[in-house]
Parts: structure tokens; C-alpha cells; sequence
């Protein structure tokens, strides 16, 4: 668990995110258009100045590590986001008694992008529905929440884009959202986990009442070529 979870990025493009980027040696990155991560297989110091040459696309990135690294020329470290790697610990399948669900496709991509620019969840754009798995909720034809996965490393999967309209809170949706997201990914055999802001704490106390523990310190560089 440790050296998958520890990289998770590096980890996930190496196995079953493959065909959503590339891996070029130490070096791995997905599509800018699906996600902005990136990610090396060694110690960061070594790894980012290699990193740096073998991204093709001048678009801003995120490093995802564990440790507080210093980030080495040539980039430039435009904001370094403390946060929390969260391993969910609680029951096999939970219940998650709610209202009706929605699996997103395509056509709902543009309501999913507006959703996640109003609440920040964190990096979505218009091809980040390629990581699969997206469900919502709508209220009077509109989206409401959604939650997904993202890195899908061997034997875990991330979820990701657990996002309430600001006018629909209080509600249970995501917590609805979020368990179904769990036993999905238990069903497939695998372990179940995400990343938050060390700063949501509300979040935090969500995610720890449904079965999830903090796992370890996770930090997120975003930097620039």
C-alpha cells in the first residue's frame, strides 16, 4: 500500500489510467485535456527536472507527493496546496438510502464543467469524464451534484468530483453520491480512497463520519513550465 498510494499518480498511469496519458521513463503525465497531474518515480529532486523536458504542452501542471519537497528549476511553483490522502475503513457496501441517480454522459459534460466551477472540487474539465463512473443528481432538470473517480491505481480507485450546488446543501447528497461511489469500487474488488484540502474541514468531517481515515499528508504543487 505504501509505495502505490504513496505515488498515486505515478502508480495510475502505469496500470489502469494508461491510456489516458504517457509514461516516458521516470516520467508520466495524463492529457492536459483529461487532468493536469503529473507525476515521477523517484524522489522528486531527481525526477522533476526530467519531468520538465518530457512534458510536450506549456499548460500549468499538479505534483502530487507526500513529502514537503522543494521544487527544482526550471519550474516555477505557483501554489503549494496542503491536503489529507483519506483510505476508506468502514463497512463492505454501505447503504446509501437517497434520492435517484443519473449516470453522466457525455451529453452532460457542459453542466458537469459549470457545477465544478462553481464549487471547486477540484480540477475538471471537459475531457476529465474520460476517468468514468460519473453519477448525479438533478433537481427540476438541473445537475445538482455529481461525484466520480479519477486515479485509478492497481487495487484502489480515487473518488473524485464530489460537488453540491451551493443551494442544494444539507440535503445528503453527496454523502448519497459518495457511497455509492464506495461499493462500486468495492464490488470490483479494490480499495476506495480521495484527497482533500487540509482547509475543508468540513469536507473532512464528512468524509471521517462515512468510514474514511486519513492516511497520510498529501501536498499539491502546481507548477509551471
Amino acid at each position: 500500500m505504501k509505495q502505490i498510494l504513496d505515488n498515486p499518480a505515478w502508480h495510475a498511469l502505469r496500470t489502469h489510467n494508461r491510456v489516458l496519458g504517457n509514461v516516458q521513463g521516470g516520467s508520466a503525465y495524463f492529457q492536459p485535456a483529461v487532468s493536469p497531474f503529473v507525476a515521477v518515480e523517484g524522489p522528486a529532486l531527481q525526477g522533476l527536472p526530467a519531468l520538465y523536458e518530457a512534458i510536450p504542452f506549456d499548460s500549468n501542471v499538479i505534483f502530487v507527493s507526500n513529502e514537503n519537497v522543494e521544487i527544482p528549476q526550471p519550474w516555477q511553483l505557483l501554489a503549494a496546496v496542503p491536503g489529507y490522502q483519506m483510505l476508506y475503513r468502514g463497512p463492505e457496501n454501505p447503504g446509501s438510502g437517497g434520492p435517484a441517480t443519473v449516470p453522466l454522459t457525455l451529453e452532460y459534460v457542459p453542466e458537469m464543467v459549470a457545477l465544478t466551477s462553481l464549487t471547486a472540487p477540484g480540477p475538471f474539465s471537459e475531457e476529465t469524464i474520460r476517468f468514468g463512473h460519473y453519477e448525479g443528481i438533478f433537481d427540476d432538470g438541473k445537475l445538482v451534484a455529481m461525484a466520480g473517480q479519477r486515479m485509478h491505481p492497481e487495487g484502489y480507485a480515487e473518488i473524485s468530483a464530489v460537488c453540491t450546488h451551493p443551494d442544494h446543501l444539507g440535503k445528503g447528497y453527496a454523502r448519497h453520491l459518495l457511497l455509492r461511489q464506495v461499493s462500486r469500487i468495492q464490488q470490483a474488488g479494490e480499495q476506495p480512497f480521495l484527497h482533500v484540502k487540509a482547509d475543508n474541514t468540513r469536507a473532512i468531517g464528512v468524509y471521517e463520519s462515512l468510514g474514511f481515515e486519513i492516511r497520510t499528508e498529501i501536498y499539491f504543487y502546481v507548477l509551471q513550465r
